[in-house]
């Protein structure tokens, strides 16, 4: 019996950090990182080189109950592989998803992602692609495929699953690596050790006590330098950069509220996709500010303003004006003699309260209101009130002087 070997370049761990080297593909780590499929691209198991050949020596085809399942033997135990337990242990969330797209949905898809080498073939090439698009078909070719050679080609099926990704559609990932160990099964002459990450997790869920196996095989993983890699121009490609479809650029947090917008060329959109719908943001009222601004002196006209809460609060109360005149000066031909009148505690009227009587001490002086609302008849009243408190101080004026003429005639 042949010996199966593992492939050096196969089911390999993705880079999907963040170094300085990644100047340009920022936006390709960042989809792939937000995507549910980077569990599967990232996972790397102890893998336990004894139950992995075990499993590949051991593993055949069956169908139960209509079901297509895998059984193999690992230290005595059964391992059962069926495609919605691919989906469950790898976290791929594709139920439903597309097997492979038409041939003219694959054509018109690669057009927009700036393939530059579109024929009636089947097979594609990675190099006619900008250095986004090629890391992403890097990436899924080298981690998810059954490949262990030809990097730069693929076929219509590994197309699907780009234009899947890129387009926000669901691609059967789970049946399409469950086909792929079914193939590996019947391949007389090329059968490999296949998926050895994938068949560990697997192994882990259903197999304990692994851990008494000596002999760990080391998964190969992409480097940072998988970014400069992708940045060469292919023989035979312009070097134009055809930008990410809007529906992969995932926005940094730190940039929401900013109005950064995405850039992106109109006619790389794809045709066929959903616009996602986001709720909108409803406007709040804005609240009323208040606004100080000098109060009209008594010899200024009574403006109209509008004010709710005052009309609310006068009424009657209007009627109850007290008016306190401050720093009378009775001026004499020798002199002046000041008199002042003060205001007596709890004898605020409802205007004064609101910053509605003029005064013409600075410190007094509140905020004026806005009352245009008031009905003609208070604001006579107002009027008919400053008058009545004129004629007081004129009054009051009028008794002093007397009083003055009295002790200087003495």
């Amino acid at each position: 019996m042949t010996t199966l070997k593992f492939a050096d370049t196969h089911n390999m761990v993705a880079f999907l950090s963040k170094p300085t080297e990644n100047d340009g593909f920022e936006q390709i780590v960042d989809f792939l990182n937000a995507h549910p499929i980077r569990y599967a691209l990232t996972i790397n198991p102890t893998i336990y080189i004894s139950c992995i050949e075990q499993f590949w020596s051991t593993i055949v085809a069956k169908t139960i109950n209509g079901e297509e399942q895998l059984h193999a033997l690992v230290d005595g135990k059964k391992i059962i592989i069926t495609e919605s337990s691919i989906r469950r242990d790898l976290q791929l969330a594709d139920e439903e998803g597309v097997d492979c797209l038409p041939n003219s949905t694959i054509f018109e898809q690669l057009t927009l992602m700036g393939y530059e080498k579109i024929s009636q073939k089947l097979t594609f090439y990675k190099p006619f692609f900008s250095p986004q698009w090629k890391f992403l078909i890097h990436t899924i070719l080298q981690c998810l495929s059954p490949k262990t050679t030809a990097w730069n080609e693929f076929s219509s099926t590994m197309a699907s699953a780009i234009i899947c990704l890129a387009t926000n559609q669901k691609f059967n990932f789970s049946k399409f690596i469950f086909d792929s160990m079914i193939r590996n099964l019947d391949n007389l002459s090329g059968k490999f050790l296949m998926y050895p990450r994938f068949v560990q997790i697997f192994l882990d869920q259903q197999l304990d006590g692994m851990s008494t196996h000596k002999r760990i095989y080391i998964a190969p993983s992409h480097t940072k330098k998988i970014f400069g890699n992708m940045r060469r121009v292919g023989k035979g490609f312009s070097g134009r950069v055809t930008p990410l479809f809007q529906t992969m650029v995932v926005q940094n947090q730190s940039q929401l509220g900013e109005g950064s917008a995405i850039p992106t060329d109109p006619h790389h959109t794809p045709t066929f996709i959903q616009p996602s719908t986001q709720p909108q943001k409803t406007q709040q009222p804005r609240k009323p500010k208040r606004k100080d601004t000098q109060v009209p002196q008594p010899s200024d006209p009574i403006e109209n303003v509008a004010d709710e809460a005052v009309h609310k609060e006068l009424g009657d109360s209007l009627v109850r004006v007290v008016t306190t005149a401050s720093s009378l000066e009775v001026k004499q031909d020798n002199g002046n003699i000041r008199v002042t009148e003060t205001k007596t505690p709890n004898t605020e009227s409802p205007l004064e309260n609101f910053g509605l009587i003029p005064t013409n001490n600075p410190i007094q002086q509140t905020t004026r209101k806005d009352f245009t609302s008031l009905a003609p008849s208070t604001i006579e009243i107002m009027k008919e009130e400053k008058w009545i408190s004129i004629q007081k101080i004129t009054s009051t004026n009028n008794k002093n002087r007397k009083s003055t003429s009295l002790l200087t005639s003495h």
